[in-house]
């Protein structure tokens, strides 16, 4: 959802109105179907707004502007009052900007409470800052969601005792995905914790780090020349180390489960385990691999109203093939869904630069009128702010935040566990009793 306090309390509101009436309107029956798509995602529509206006407290944004709860964390005084400071009167009058020096003592006075700090709504360098905060926080929160949709897959083979499925495919994917994107959100908190203002400038680029971590470029003179220093001692050796177990990881997951699944069937067939109606019976063992298992029914109607007989026939091809897709799919997946939670960054740069771009071409035309008539303007002009901002800020945006949010559940998330095959669902019944149509 997008990050902010106003819209996010108007959303809000609104949800919380269609739950405190909901009885009310169910009973009026409306022929609205537009009305009734929205009352029916009330719940939704509710979460959202809370959602949005906790990240709208964390970035500090109520309709564009920042609310200073805390006051500010940044002082100019300590820069004309330092020994240190070599800035004059003269330098003053000609400087269009004013740098605030964070290694002058008193300038920065510590990190703000909560969210971010208001003197940042009038900073120039504002996109370059909350880009890189944002674009960072996304990769983090989504790097996050993504394990625990692998580990969600954990409790599925457990429950449907699957161990080949733990040992072959959750425990590699979970490597993988903990020693490349889990070892990057690691290296993003440290630089955050490991470096301050009197350090940030010899700060080295986490995406230059993590390129030359894949090529295994750790040429000291070269790093020397490209001003790329190491953020830690013995990190070439753990990046490498964390690189060959990610691609040890491959094979793992494409070569042994198939074989280990081809071993499993020969020992049932030897052990003369078979398949009647889809009740198993024999000697052999009753964990069930049923995506690799065709079962072919061959009709065997020896008597009248016998069950036809159902053998297991393994195909060692349709395995690997299968198993093939599903390696190639989840180690670019892991590489192509990080890249997917960008979106997070991009839709709350879309809204905030949208919700600026009104305040500054409405709202600020109706307050900078100072003659007798600005105060009918301004009621004009903030009808019509009112309007834009629900129609393009809380609709569209609104939309198009729950459209790539359920996308992220749906294709980054839910594919780490859920397949999506099984039995068709049939509704409880007794005349589907009675006709036959549940199988045992």
């Amino acid at each position: 959802m997008f990050g902010d306090f106003g819209h996010g309390t108007l959303m809000t509101l609104f949800a919380v109105w269609m739950v405190v009436r909901e009885s009310r309107i169910l009973s009026q029956k409306s022929d609205n179907e537009l009305f009734n798509m929205v009352f029916s995602g009330r719940y939704i529509i509710l979460l959202m707004g809370l959602f949005s206006v906790y990240t709208g407290l964390i970035y500090n944004d109520c309709f564009s502007k920042a609310l200073n709860m805390f006051g500010s964390s940044w002082s100019v005084r300590p820069m004309f009052t330092s020994p240190k400071a070599n800035w004059t009167e003269e330098l003053l009058k000609n400087a269009p900007v004013l740098q605030l020096d964070p290694n002058v003592n008193g300038v920065f006075n510590g990190p703000y409470p909560f969210g971010i700090d208001p003197i940042w709504s009038i900073a120039t360098n504002k996109l370059t800052f909350l880009n890189s905060f944002k674009m960072k926080m996304s990769v983090v929160l989504g790097v996050i969601h993504m394990l625990f949709g692998v580990t969600l897959s954990l409790l599925n083979h457990i429950y449907f005792k699957k161990p080949f499925n733990i040992y072959l495919g959750f425990i590699p994917e979970m490597i993988f995905m903990a020693s490349l994107f889990g070892y990057l959100v690691i290296l993003i908190l440290y630089k955050w914790c490991a470096y301050d203002a009197s350090t940030s400038k010899i700060a080295p680029s986490l995406l230059i780090h993590f390129i030359n971590m894949f090529l295994f470029s750790y040429n000291s003179d070269n790093d020397n020349k490209n001003n790329i220093p190491m953020l830690y001692s013995g990190q070439k050796g753990l990046q490498c180390f964390l690189v060959v177990c990610a691609m040890l990881c491959v094979p793992w997951m494409l070569v042994l489960k198939p074989f280990m699944l081809r071993q499993q069937y020969l020992r049932r067939k030897h052990l003369g385990t078979h398949n009647f109606g889809g009740i198993r019976v024999g000697n052999g063992p009753t964990e069930e691999d049923a995506e690799i298992i065709q079962h072919d029914q061959l009709s065997m109607h020896s008597e009248e109203g016998e069950e036809p007989a159902v053998e297991e026939v393994f195909n060692f091809g349709d395995v690997v093939v299968h198993q093939a897709i599903h390696t190639i799919e989840y180690c670019l997946g892991c590489i192509s869904n990080t890249a997917s939670y960008l979106r997070l960054w991009a839709l709350s740069l879309a809204h905030a630069q949208l919700s600026e771009v009104l305040w500054t071409m409405v709202m600020h035309v109706g307050l900078h009128v100072k003659s007798i008539g600005g105060g009918i303007l301004l009621v004009l002009v903030f009808a019509a702010f009112s309007a834009l901002t629900i129609a393009i800020l809380l609709i569209m945006e609104g939309l198009s935040a729950f459209l790539h949010a359920l996308r992220l559940h749906w294709v980054e998330f839910q594919n780490k566990f859920y397949i999506g095959t099984g039995f068709k669902f049939l509704p409880f019944s007794f005349e589907s009793i009675r006709e036959g149509k549940f199988d045992d």
